[in-house]
């Protein structure tokens, strides 16, 4: 049987199926509609579903029962006489419980426009006459559902805060649609800042989350929100503090999600672990975080005594990788225990010692990888901490025993002086750092006591750094090109590009000064690329303009950060297809550092570079590490025999005799071989009559600009060659 009318008629389709009877609910609901049949009709049918239901005739009884009686949900016809539905719909928002209270509209087909604006005025969801009644229970339900989730989520939240600020948690809650976070002010505490001093953006969050770390977390918590299955997060790491100082932390967090399972809010705490995470597991040394505590309380001692002095040694063990990548990561391990145990020795002999360098209090910590750092927090004399270091360096060159061998090491030690001119433990450990560092350039193995013309030179380092970044962008880097020759014909073969850096304030940089500035903040990852394109853009061209056989050649230097770069050989593979030269006109050259890398990656990488066609050659080669049983183990094509060997020729037999033997290794293996640093004519001729092919250097030409090259190409063309050394006037 079937009762229909239009908008002021029955709004129920009887069906002889009757839904199955609900059990007893404490949900209440409220039907707002002007005719008495449809009130009746439907009001039997949701109390048979188990809800509780109360009627309304007209808006204006709607309004005065929803202020007097707590509802779960409205049911609220839209066209009544008086007071329309859209108007109660618009005063319940605007005075009555406005985001807390479902309201469903009931609206004929006709009635569209009038379902839209409820929507827009805040309507939860909306039926149509004439009713489909299983349907209109779903909505009902979804609507009631969502309604108890959002009144739970709110409970728990209130027993959390009260939970969590009782066990100093901080709360956060992230609005996922409007991009949109809460911070609690004891999240802001927990970082050192005062309840208005952070924003409610995401950045505010994890712009403070320590760098090695960021990606972590950002993909751990996409994968989280991804998964409709998941409803925590949970993860840990460091983050910082309005100090500067990085703090170990912990999110937990629980993910609300639409009936659809999308993502659209996700509340969670901060807790401050970093007193958990306070030591090394590896040593059982405190780690960097407790010592920076340490280092900080006495910095602020030491800031209201002018009179007291403490020390700061910061300690990096020489050559350590290289023991970790021949012995392995276990015999390594077991390396850096014993160092600890011999540096705790160390410091108790200085705290039991009564003279010279007693101290009242001190401090070692494994800072991570092979470093380290002790805090002489009391010092009468700078030449205390001097003492100590000393008595470091003393005992670790002891050997270590490591499975029945015997490994030598050495530490670099940098030593900074601090006093009440230190006003945070950033700048002294910045200061002990460079003394390291400068220690360490030095050849290792010794210390170094940090001054201001260090601090000088670390700020300008730090800006040529900064200055660095923008030097691609500016035209500020050069590629100059050097000949390369045939020894026994003077004739040019190929060219190497090498850099060259003129800097609008201190002119020309030597790039024995910027290039170990771009090894160390990973720039040369972005500037060896444009390097790369440039030259064989470059010898593309010349090989087009040029008739020269064989094809005139290009040499790029490759460092081992780029070699190892994730995007190394498809940029390679991207230049080549780029600007289709031969592959072998193509040269890179390898520090002989590579050579002793025994790694799978490595060996991989230059097997796919030999399988392009492209030529390897051996930079540097003698200057580094003992590589002559390993070099076989590599693709290489030539050796560059280094420029300290061939500038000693003449004058030092040793030399001349280790030229020798490279060049019969050379043969032997049968590798190519060229000599760099050539600076005159009775080198050239000795290096040649001992089997050197080929050579380069001030001999022959310096490196000069692209537009010279090509002027010297043309001038030549006619005769088939260029001989550098007897056309270049300016020679040095």
């Amino acid at each position: 049987m079937n009762i229909t009318r239009n908008a002021g008629a029955n709004i129920l389709q009887d069906e002889s199926a009757k839904p199955n009877v609900a059990q007893p609910s404490s949900e209440s609901l409220l039907i707002v509609d002007d005719n008495p049949d449809n009130r009746d009709m439907l009001a039997r049918r949701l109390k048979r579903a188990g809800y509780g239901v109360a009627e309304a005739e007209n808006g204006p009884d709607a309004l005065r029962l929803i202020a007097e009686q707590n509802f779960t949900l409205v049911l609220l016809d839209i066209m009544m006489p008086g007071m329309s539905g859209i108007e109660v719909l618009k005063t319940v928002r605007t005075e009555h419980s406005p985001s807390k209270l479902p309201v469903i509209m009931v609206s004929a087909l006709t009635e569209s426009n009038e379902v839209a604006e409820a929507l827009n005025l805040g309507a939860n969801d909306y039926i149509t006459k004439p009713l489909d009644f299983p349907v209109a229970i779903a909505r009902i339900k979804m609507q009631v559902t969502r309604k108890r989730s959002e009144e739970a989520i709110r409970k728990s939240e209130e027993r959390y805060a009260l939970a969590a600020k009782g066990a100093n948690e901080g709360l956060w809650d992230w609005d996922i649609a409007a991009n949109h976070i809460e911070y609690s002010p004891e999240w802001k505490a927990i970082l050192g800042y005062e309840n208005d001093s952070i924003g409610d953006s995401t950045e505010a969050w994890f712009s403070r989350i320590h760098e090695e770390d960021r990606i972590r977390v950002e993909s751990d918590l996409s994968s989280s929100l991804a998964d409709k299955q998941q409803s925590q997060f949970v993860s840990e790491y460091r983050i910082q503090h309005k100090s500067r100082d990085y703090r170990w932390a912990v999110s937990r967090a629980t993910i609300v999600r639409s009936p659809e399972g999308a993502p659209i809010r996700i509340v969670g705490s901060l807790t401050d672990i970093t007193k958990t995470k306070a030591f090394d597991t590896l040593t059982g040394l405190p780690n960097r975080l407790l010592f920076v505590e340490d280092l900080s309380d006495v910095v602020r001692d030491c800031a209201s005594k002018p009179l007291k002095r403490f020390a700061l040694l910061f300690l990096d063990l020489d050559r350590f990788k290289i023991v970790n990548d021949s012995l392995g990561h276990v015999i390594g391990d077991r390396l850096l225990e014993q160092v600890s145990r011999r540096l705790e020795g160390s410091i108790r002999l200085s705290k039991e010692r009564e003279k010279p360098d007693k101290v009242a209090r001190f401090g070692l910590a494994r800072f991570g990888g092979d470093e380290f750092a002790i805090l002489l927090s009391e010092i009468k004399d700078p030449n205390d901490a001097v003492l100590v270091a000393m008595r470091v360096l003393d005992r670790i060159r002891a050997p270590f025993q490591l499975d029945n061998r015997e490994v030598f090491i050495n530490v670099s030690i940098g030593i900074a002086i601090g006093d009440s001119l230190y006003e945070s433990p950033t700048e002294i450990l910045r200061d002990a750092d460079t003394a390291m560092y400068r220690a360490k350039s030095a050849g290792g193995g010794r210390y170094h006591v940090f001054d201001e013309a260090m601090r000088t030179d670390a700020q300008e380092r730090l800006e040529l750094e900064n200055d660095l970044r923008q030097a691609i962008q500016n035209r500020e880097l050069t590629p100059f090109f050097q000949p390369k020759v045939e020894l026994k014909t003077g004739n040019v073969i190929g060219f190497e590009v090498l850099l060259r850096w003129h800097h609008p304030k201190f002119g020309e940089i030597s790039p024995g000064k910027f290039i170990p500035i771009a090894e160390e903040t990973g720039l040369i990852v972005p500037i060896g690329a444009w390097v790369l394109e440039q030259a064989c853009h470059k010898i593309q061209q010349w090989q087009n303009k040029f008739t020269i056989d064989p094809p005139l050649t290009m040499a790029v230097n490759v460092s081992v950060k780029q070699l190892l770069h994730p995007e190394f050989l498809a940029t390679v593979r991207r230049v080549l297809a780029e600007t289709a030269i031969p592959p072998s006109s193509l040269s890179l050259e390898i520090t002989e550092s590579v050579v002793f890398q025994e790694s799978a990656n490595v060996i991989h990488i230059l097997d796919s570079l030999k399988e392009l066609g492209i030529h390897l050659e051996v930079d540097d080669f003698g200057t580094g590490y003992s590589s002559l049983n390993r070099l076989d183990r590599y693709p290489f094509d030539s050796i560059k025999i280094d420029r300290s060997f061939v500038a000693r020729m003449g004058t030092d037999k040793r030399s001349e005799d280790i030229i020798q033997g490279i060049v019969s290794l050379a043969k032997m293996l049968h590798l190519g071989l060229v000599a760099e640093g050539i600076e005159d004519g009775k080198n050239a001729e000795l290096l040649a009559s001992i089997g050197c092919t080929h050579g380069q250097g001030y001999y022959f030409s310096k490196a000069i600009a692209a537009n010279e090259i090509e002027l010297e190409l043309e001038k030549h063309q006619s005769s088939g060659t260029w001989q550098p050394g007897k056309v270049l006037s300016d020679r040095p």
